[in-house]
């Protein structure tokens, strides 16, 4: 295909084909991957799609890629995380959550309502796509759909495997579920597995001890100094320097070398 026949070139290769159609690129034979198709590290690029041809979920990394989203026909991103800036808002209508602690489930449902009326594509995304994101998703699956909190979760986790919701999200999505339907679904044995609140130390392949070396303190008053030396119990004027001597046992040391003088301390000279 020509230049001149398409304006926009695709967002992945850079040349002009139809890569909405799947059309092979015939520079350098690249096609936009069917969903079943999409290997691990293809899907990293791409936000996960939870609905078909409506909502998507995703990471920052994948909301700054604006040809890429434009790929996929998005063109409108809800950001969850208030830090995040939005990056293109000349090609996307955006709507961010203010509350950076609250889940703002019924802000995000309103924005997204109006997403599904117009038929516009949306992104929804925070940092990793991994925890308020999904569960802004989950929450509009819920009032949407009117499925129940274990449904939406399952939905949502098959589709994007990263999913890793924390104890606190999970909460509040269990509180919006008791809004919604009146009481929370009991028939769920399996809650998911929580991510650990803090990060595992690293090894390094040598087995960790049960007793840790203990840290040492600094600027602590107890603490007795490392330069801390019990006090000498020498008078000052008793005290000398190694290697000196006293004045009087030099001279008693010198003149008793000739005991054969009658002045001990008159040293002979050899006159020859």
């Amino acid at each position: 295909m020509r230049k001149r026949e398409r304006e926009n070139p695709c967002g992945v290769c850079g040349h002009y084909h139809k890569y909405e159609e799947g059309e092979v690129c015939g520079v350098c034979g690249h096609r936009m991957p069917a969903v079943s198709e999409r290997t691990s590290i293809q899907v990293s690029a791409f936000p996960s799609e939870i609905l078909p041809e409506f909502l998507y979920l995703g990471s920052y990394d994948n909301a700054s890629r604006s040809e890429l989203l434009k790929t996929q026909g998005i063109s409108r991103v809800l950001n969850t995380v208030p830090a995040c800036q939005n990056l293109y808002k000349n090609s996307f209508t955006y709507h961010y959550l203010q509350d950076d602690k609250i889940l703002q489930f019924e802000d995000a449902n309103q924005f997204l309502e109006q997403c599904e009326r117009d038929k516009a594509r949306v992104l929804v995304h925070c940092m990793s796509g991994q925890k308020r994101s999904p569960a802004i998703v989950i929450a509009y699956l819920m009032k949407s759909r009117g499925w129940r909190l274990a449904l939406s979760y399952q939905w949502v986790k098959e589709r994007r495997p990263a999913v890793e919701l924390t104890e606190a999200y999970y909460r509040q999505l269990q509180e919006y579920e008791e809004k919604i339907f009146g009481s929370t679904d009991k028939s769920n044995p399996t809650p998911p597995a929580f991510p650990p609140a803090a990060a595992p130390l690293f090894s390094f392949g040598f087995p960790r001890s049960n007793n840790p070396v203990p840290v040492p303190t600094f600027n602590n008053v107890g603490a007795t100094s490392v330069f801390a030396r019990p006090p000498l119990a020498i008078p000052p004027q008793d005290f000398t320097f190694r290697g000196s001597q006293p004045q009087n046992n030099i001279s008693a040391s010198a003149c008793s070398a000739n005991p054969q003088n009658s002045n001990p301390c008159d040293i002979p000279m050899d006159g020859s």
